[in-house]
């Protein structure tokens, strides 16, 4: 499924690449191409050099012939693009430094409803999902940096449109990709297929576009990780000023990927005036998970450090034994079972200088567990025992982590409390748009207006039942033989340390058998329960006017537009907030008025050189969690978070520059600059409350009041070596690179964040190399981001860094027949381990590592 689409590339976006190979596309020649990599490249070069706006591109053939997985692993390699890889796999994008809900993805130029994280409640709400959508299904993608006035908002990254295949471009053609699958960790190859089918009328008046893909992958991530460094845990014994370790956990994850994708889309295309264009596209991702941990909490209360044990190193604690320390043995289990069904109608009419658009789309997302055994099992015992520990050896080390009591003996542990907290996260999404447009003659080149309605509704429940045994009994006492000896002895094997390696784990189904009864399942709603719930809609009402202009200025032709939008959002926040001990539903309307200016401008300075000017206004709404009135807490920590119905949107004013130099035929070297002033960015606050039932708890959540600045600089080349002799001329090569810089004032509760934002790497850079001529295609490529801010930390907890991370990925395939390709990738070659650090690199925060991926296939057209 990772081979080349050349069949498809080639016919997708017949006019790019035309253009691309025109004559007049330079002013010097006509441009020759060699290979369908290269006229991939072209096709995207033409993309840019041409568009009315700032926009990077990447085709079928790009995201065919890279080892992707997704789309998301495709987009890594557009200029200033990030992504997050959680268990080696691409999931989130980031652009231009900001994070993953700063984003806005659209599907064939509609929105998509977004299906949220459930594996242990890391609920959103606005950041896409990109191994929801197979790259196999995908035309073409555009990333949008300068936005006009008719663009959806609801981005200060960038607009992300994700195009797929329709029939009256592929023409008539069947592809059929078979391949395996190969994780090193696992040692297992899972199969994949994909088929593509195409039929068109020789009339080129319609045409009918049916494909399906089967996916599977195993996965192990092995992972040490803490969750930050406290602040003043041991006042008494250390005196003020001091950090000591938090919960710490080596852990095992698995996961199980199961996916099954579907699209199809006709056309009708009667007159060269009017076309008719459906596009359906479905998916199911199911998602076992299984996670083997050893939980160690040095900040349980009751906990005291030995003072004359204690090293330090400037405030941190780097060596100590504490006394009373939690080590449970935990085993969580779940299947996230995502859905995803896309539905739109697009009908264009173009009478002669008018142009007339009309597009309806509905969207549902679903993720959730399909049964209560499904949904987060947590399974644990625990020993209370001393801790010694020795973090002096950095980050990048295991630390030392010893106890006097065996954790591999069941018999030394004790039961805790069992926990089944299942969720289901609904998302619906509809949208309906009208646009109008005019070409005119002189100064203006052409007016358009338009109108949109988006209604969107985020339903979230989550419930936790806890079943308990009083006395905290010996675990053989509560669930007789429901345990064993981790089932890995190789963990971490590649990472130096005296971490534990080995420990019991409950087995799930012993324990949910015996605890989880039906008097457990059938129990009312608790009040923890209504307070973890909640609904969020949205309804949209947007407009627009955008006029394109064009002149010439001396020998130079300026074209660009200029435009506004204006927004106005309804949005109403609902859930149960505790009014003493009761209870109590709460309803939370909001109301936002929102005016959007842009401007583009694009100067041709030579035949070769294009200059451009930008300048907009845009906006993201908060993340769906972040306004839901609803609190949840933690089961074996004393902290809560929850929301704040009363934020605002995040509002930004970008400026852009940039410089294209067409340098030769099949080369390019562009440079930007970029500015974004961000208002009332959202940040944390952390304050102290009471729960009915668990005490006082330190919640989290966010409020308006910060401001940050982001500015920076990207550069992008690309050359096909065609001017080298036979066979040379099929080398290539690409590499980008971008700098971004924040200026940037805000607080993680009392704790003030100075010049960071979470997800925003300073620097980070691709390089491709590649050959593609005759029947071989080879490409090596290395993707490097610089470290970012993970997490903020809150008043009494460190802030947390992601370290740099670099990722060498590679392609080759052969034509062995004239429509039969065999190739061989892989994801990950130099077996690269990421790692991060509570605020400095003396505090250990996370160790993972995921292993090396192996695609091989086989890739046919007929």
């Amino acid at each position: 499924m990772a081979l080349s689409q050349p069949g498809f590339a080639q016919t997708a976006a017949p006019t790019v690449a035309d253009e691309a190979s025109a004559a007049d596309a330079r002013g010097d020649g006509e441009i020759v191409v060699t290979g369908t990599y290269a006229r991939s490249l072209a096709a995207a070069t033409e993309t840019k050099r041409r568009a009315a706006y700032g926009v990077d591109s990447i085709n079928s053939t790009d995201i065919g012939k890279f080892p992707t997985q997704n789309v998301a692993e495709a987009l890594q390699l557009v200029t200033g693009v990030a992504i997050t890889r959680p268990r080696g796999e691409g999931l989130y994008v980031s652009v231009r430094g900001l994070g993953p809900q700063f984003q806005s993805t659209l599907v064939n130029g509609r929105t998509v409803a977004i299906n949220d994280l459930i594996e242990n409640g890391g609920a959103a709400g606005r950041q896409f999902r990109f191994e929801m959508l197979p790259a196999e299904f995908v035309s073409q993608i555009d990333v949008v940096k300068t936005p006009t006035a008719d663009m959806t908002e609801g981005a200060l990254g960038g607009n992300i449109d994700v195009k797929t295949f329709h029939p009256l471009d592929v023409g008539n053609k069947t592809t059929l990709n078979l391949r395996g699958t190969y994780t090193t960790m696992t040692d297992k190859v899972k199969p994949n297929a994909t088929v593509l089918s195409s039929f068109k009328t020789k009339d080129d008046q319609f045409g009918f576009l049916v494909g399906a893909q089967y996916w599977a992958k195993s996965v192990r991530n092995d992972r040490f990780y803490n969750t930050g460094w406290n602040l003043d845990k041991f006042v008494s014994a250390l005196g003020a000023g001091y950090y000591t370790p938090t919960r710490t956990r080596p852990t095992v994850e698995t996961e199980d990927r199961k996916r099954l994708s579907g699209i199809i889309s006709a056309q009708w295309r009667p007159t060269n005036e009017l076309e008719t264009t459906l596009d359906v596209s479905l998916t199911r991702l199911d998602v076992k998970y299984d996670e083997f941990g050893l939980d160690i909490y040095p900040d349980d209360p009751g906990t005291s450090i030995v003072p004359g044990s204690v090293t330090l190193d400037g405030n941190t604690v780097t060596k100590a034994t504490i006394n009373n320390v939690r080590f449970m043995a935990s085993r969580e289990y779940s299947l996230n079972r995502h859905d995803l069904v896309n539905v739109g109608l697009k009908q264009v009419w173009n009478p002669g200088d008018w142009h007339v658009s009309a597009n309806v789309n509905w969207s549902f997302a679903h993720s959730y567990h399909p049964s209560y055994a499904e949904g987060t099992v947590r399974s644990r015992m625990q020993i209370i025992a001393p801790l010694t520990y020795d973090a002096s050896g950095g980050y990048k080390v295991a630390p030392t982590i010893s106890t006097p009591v065996d954790v591999n003996n069941p018999a030394n542990y004790i039961f805790y409390p069992f926990n089944i907290a299942p969720k289901n996260s609904k998302d619906w999404d509809s949208y309906a748009r009208l646009d109008v447009g005019r070409d005119l003659d002189g100064f203006l080149t052409k007016i358009r207006a338009g109108g949109e309605y988006h209604w969107r509704k985020r339903d979230y429940w989550r419930r936790d039942f806890t079943v308990n045994v009083a006395g905290n009994p010996p675990i053989s006492q509560v669930v007789p033989n429901g345990y064993e000896a981790l089932p890995f002895d190789d963990f971490l094997s590649g990472v130096s340390g005296n971490i534990p390696r080995t420990w019991a784990v409950p087995i799930t189904s012993a324990f949910y058998d015996k605890l989880f009864t039906d008097a457990v399942a059938n129990a009312p709603l608790s009040a923890g329960d209504m307070r973890a719930s909640y609904v969020v809609t949205e309804k949209v009402f947007g407009g627009y006017v955008r006029a394109d202009y064009g002149f010439q200025l001396g020998s130079v032709d300026i074209t660009g537009n200029v435009g506004v939008r204006y927004v106005h959002t309804d949005q109403v926040a609902s859930g149960t907030l505790t009014l003493g001990t009761t209870p109590t539903p709460a309803s939370f309307p909001k109301t936002f008025n929102n005016w959007l200016p842009s401007f583009n401008l694009r100067a041709e300075l030579t035949p070769n050189l294009v200059g451009r000017l930008a300048a907009s206004r845009v906006l993201t709404r908060p993340n769906m969690t972040q306004t839901a009135p609803q609190i949840s807490v933690s089961t074996d920590a004393p902290t809560a978070s929850g929301g704040n119905p009363d934020l605002k949107p995040f509002l930004a004013t970008q400026f852009d520059g940039s410089l294209e130099w067409y340098f030769r035929p099949n080369a390019t070297l562009t440079g930007a600059v970029f500015y974004k002033k961000m208002d009332d960015y959202i940040t944390a606050q952390n304050v102290n409350i009471d729960i009915p039932g668990r005490g006082t708890v330190l919640l989290s959540t966010q409020v308006n009041g910060g401001d940050a600045k982001v500015y920076g600089v990207e550069a992008a080349y690309n050359q096909v070596f065609d001017f080298l002799p036979a066979p040379f001329d099929g080398f290539g090569m690409q590499a980008s690179y971008t700098h971004t810089s924040v200026r940037s004032s805000y607080t993680a509760g009392a704790r003030p964040i100075v010049n960071e934002l979470i997800g925003l790497s300073k620097n980070s850079y691709n390089l491709v190399g590649f050959y593609d001529k005759g029947p071989i295609s080879a490409r090596l490529s290395y993707v490097w981001r610089g470290k970012y801010l993970s997490s903020n930390g809150s008043t009494t907890q460190t802030e947390i860094y992601t370290a740099p991370f670099g990722s060498l990925d590679g392609n080759f395939s052969v034509r062995v027949m004239r429509n039969t390709m065999l190739s061989l990738e892989a994801i990950n070659i130099a077996g690269a381990k990421s790692y991060s650090y509570s605020g400095i690199t003396q505090r250990y925060n996370e160790i993972q590592y995921y292993g090396r991926t192996i695609l091989f296939g086989v890739r046919t057209e007929f």
